[in-house]
C-alpha cells in the first residue's frame, strides 16, 4: 500500500514541505519585485506610470484568477504538471518583456503570461498538494513554512534585482529572473503523490489495491463533485467573510509592491531604500509566517486574522505621522512585513476546516482570486492617484479603512465544519 499521511516518514514530509517552500520562494520572488522595474520600463518605453500600473494591475488579477483554475486542474491531474507548465509560462513572460514596447505588449507578457505562470506555482496549488498528504496536526505549520518560503524569495530577489538593475540594466535583471524561475521544474517532482497524481489517479490506484481503501477525509463527501462543493461554499457566510478580508490583503500588498519605489522617490530618497524595504518585508514575514503557523495550532484562526488586519491599520497610520527618512521606511517595512503574507496559513486553514481537504486547492484558489481583485485595484488606483494628485495620500487612507473593515469581517467567522448534506439541504 503506498504511503499515506499516516505512514509518511518525517524525512519524506520535510522534503515535500521544503520543495513547496522553494518553489514559492522563486515564484513570489518574481512577483513581488515587479515594482522595481516600473521606473526603468517607463524610462525605456515612455509609456507612463498609469499605463504600466494598469498592466501590472492586470497581472495582479490574473495571478489570482489563474489559481482556482490551476487548482482545479491540480485536484484532478496532479500538481506536478501544473507547476511545470507554470514555470514555462512565467519564464516565457519575463523573457519576452524586454522585447515589447507598448501597453498591449506589457499586458500580454507581465499582465497575462508571467502572472498566470506564477499563479500555477503559488499558494493554492502548493498548500493544497502538501495538505492532502500531511496529517491534520502538521498542516498549519506546513502552510506557515511554505508561506515563509515566499517571503524569503522577496527578501532575496528584491535587493538582488535592484543591484542588477543598477549595474547591468533592467533587461539583464529581467532575464536573470526568467532563468531563475526554471529552477522550479526539478523541484516540482518532489510534489508527486505516490498514490497517483490527482484525485482521479488516486482513486484508480486505490480501487486496484487488494486492501480496502482508506476512509475518506471527514467533511469531503466522496460522491460530491467540484461544482457541488463550490456551490455550497459560495453560500456559506464564513467563507464569504474570508473573501472580503482577503480582498483587503490583496489591495494593500499590490499597492505597496507596485508603488513603494514611487513613494520612496517622492520622498527624495535613493532607489536602494525601496529595494531594502521590500527585502525587509520579506525577511520579517518569514518570522511572521512561522509564528502564525504555530499560533494557528493553539488559537482561533479567525482571531489571528482579525488581529493582523487591525494591526496593519495602526502601522499605516503611524507611518503617515512619521518623518519620511530611510529608517522610517525600514521600520515600516519590518512591522508590516510581520503580517505581510502571514494571512495565508490561517485563511487556508479555515477553508480546510470548513470544507475538508479534497478540493482545498480550488476553494482556497477562489479566495486568492478575491485577494487579487483587491490587488488589481491597489496597483491600478495607486497609479491613478499618483497621476491625478501627485502622491499616494488617498491610497494610504483607503488602506487604513479597508484594514479595519477586514478585521471586523473576520470576527463572525465560525471555525466548524460545514456538513455537505446539511449545507446542501439548507441551500
Amino acid at each position: 500500500m503506498p504511503p499515506t499521511h499516516d505512514t509518511m516518514t518525517p524525512r519524506a514530509a520535510w522534503l515535500l514541505i521544503l520543495a513547496a517552500s522553494a518553489i514559492l520562494m522563486i515564484t513570489m520572488g518574481a512577483r513581488l519585485t515587479t515594482g522595481l522595474f516600473m521606473s526603468p520600463i517607463n524610462t525605456s518605453t515612455g509609456l507612463g506610470i498609469a499605463s504600466i500600473s494598469f498592466a501590472l494591475a492586470v497581472g495582479q488579477f490574473m495571478w489570482g484568477a489563474a489559481q482556482p483554475v490551476f487548482g482545479a486542474i491540480a485536484d484532478k491531474y496532479g500538481s506536478v504538471k501544473v507547476v511545470v507548465a507554470g514555470a514555462l509560462m512565467l519564464a516565457g513572460g519575463l523573457a519576452l518583456t524586454p522585447l515589447v514596447g507598448s501597453q498591449w505588449g506589457l499586458l500580454l507578457t507581465m499582465g497575462f503570461l508571467s502572472a498566470a505562470g506564477a499563479g500555477a506555482g503559488s499558494f493554492s496549488i502548493l498548500i493544497g498538494a502538501t495538505a492532502q498528504r500531511l496529517p491534520p496536526e502538521r498542516r498549519p505549520f506546513a502552510a506557515g513554512f511554505i508561506n515563509a518560503g515566499g517571503s524569503f524569495g522577496q527578501f532575496v530577489f528584491a535587493p538582488l534585482m535592484q543591484a542588477i538593475i543598477s549595474s547591468a540594466g533592467w533587461i539583464a535583471a529581467m532575464l536573470t529572473m526568467a532563468a531563475a524561475t526554471l529552477l522550479t521544474i526539478p523541484l516540482a517532482f518532489q510534489l508527486r503523490d505516490p498514490q497517483g497524481e490527482g484525485t482521479g489517479g488516486r482513486a484508480a490506484k486505490l480501487a486496484a489495491s487488494p486492501t480496502p481503501p482508506t476512509p475518506p477525509i471527514k467533511g469531503a463527501a466522496p460522491e460530491m463533485t467540484l461544482r457541488e462543493q463550490i456551490r455550497i461554499a459560495m453560500r456559506d457566510r464564513s467563507y464569504l467573510m474570508l473573501h472580503l478580508g482577503f480582498f483587503t490583503c490583496g489591495f494593500h500588498i499590490a499597492f505597496l509592491v507596485t508603488h513603494l519605489p514611487g513613494e520612496v522617490a517622492l520622498c527624495n530618497l535613493a532607489a536602494g531604500v525601496s529595494a531594502t524595504a521590500l527585502g525587509l518585508i520579506g525577511l520579517f514575514n518569514i518570522a511572521g509566517s512561522l509564528t502564525i503557523g504555530y499560533l494557528a495550532t493553539r488559537y482561533r484562526m479567525k482571531s489571528l486574522l482579525a488581529l493582523m488586519y487591525a494591526s496593519r491599520a495602526v502601522i499605516v497610520g503611524l507611518y503617515l505621522l512619521a518623518p519620511k527618512t530611510p529608517m522610517t521606511f525600514y521600520m515600516f517595512a519590518a512591522a508590516l512585513g510581520f503580517t505581510w503574507l502571514a494571512t495565508v496559513p490561517p485563511t487556508a486553514g479555515l477553508v480546510g476546516k470548513l470544507f475538508g481537504m479534497r478540493y482545498l486547492s480550488t476553494l482556497f484558489g477562489l479566495t486568492l482570486l478575491s485577494h487579487q481583485v483587491g490587488g488589481f485595484l491597489g496597483a491600478w488606483l495607486g497609479g491613478l492617484s499618483f497621476v491625478h494628485f501627485g502622491d499616494y495620500t488617498w491610497m494610504w487612507y483607503a488602506d487604513i479603512v479597508l484594514a479595519l473593515g477586514a478585521a471586523l469581517c473576520n470576527l463572525p467567522i465560525r471555525e466548524a465544519h460545514v456538513a455537505p448534506k446539511a449545507a446542501a439541504a439548507a441551500a
